[in-house]
């Protein structure tokens, strides 16, 4: 089984400008070969067949990705309209300013199928494509944000998956991100 870290993933996970909230301590190039040459811990069906979610013991000083929303953080709370790419539409995002959560115990890898991957654009010479990273203090999915459920459902043409949405899984995403936010 072979692993390639896409360009989508990439900017997101190792920017130009490192960020706080970013995979820390690793280059993209060492990452990708770390997921080559290591078994995960867990395997986790994802949203969809296409979609495997790799658990992996944190192995970096990279932080939990979420903080619970309290009464005694809740003005530190941000907003604004933002797209992922230059060819999406910004939609509403929040995160907090002025926090830094703990260690993550986890590094949990979104990745996608070759046929998914070329459906969407983008041709990979291996069997999964890296889409995305999640950095959780437990081995266990954080729910997908509601907005990127809706993007899927828009299809491909708008930077989704094509796949419907989920009412259930929908739900319990709104009551995940209604109790937490990401950080900056």
């Amino acid at each position: 089984m072979s692993i390639h870290l896409t360009s989508f993933a990439r900017t997101r996970l190792f920017p130009r400008t490192p960020r706080p909230n970013t995979i820390r301590d690793i280059s993209a190039e060492a990452f990708e070969q770390y997921l080559n040459a290591h078994a995960p811990d867990k395997v986790i069906d994802g949203y969809a067949p296409f979609c495997k979610l790799f658990v992996y013991r944190n192995w970096t000083s990279t932080r939990c990705l979420t903080v619970p929303v309290t009464d005694d953080n809740r003005h530190l709370l941000r907003s604004a309209y933002e797209a992922r790419t230059r060819e999406e539409l910004p939609v509403l995002v929040r995160w907090f300013e002025g926090v830094e959560p703990p260690v993550a115990e986890y590094l949990v890898v979104i990745l996608y199928d070759r046929e998914q991957m070329a459906k969407e654009g983008t041709a990979i010479d291996a069997d999964w494509g890296v889409v995305g990273c999640l950095y959780t203090a437990t081995a266990e999915e954080i729910p997908m944000a509601p907005i990127t459920m809706m993007r899927n459902a828009l299809g491909v043409e708008e930077g989704g998956s094509g796949v419907p949405i989920d009412r259930d899984a929908y739900r319990r995403a709104v009551a995940f991100w209604e109790a937490n936010a990401n950080w900056r």
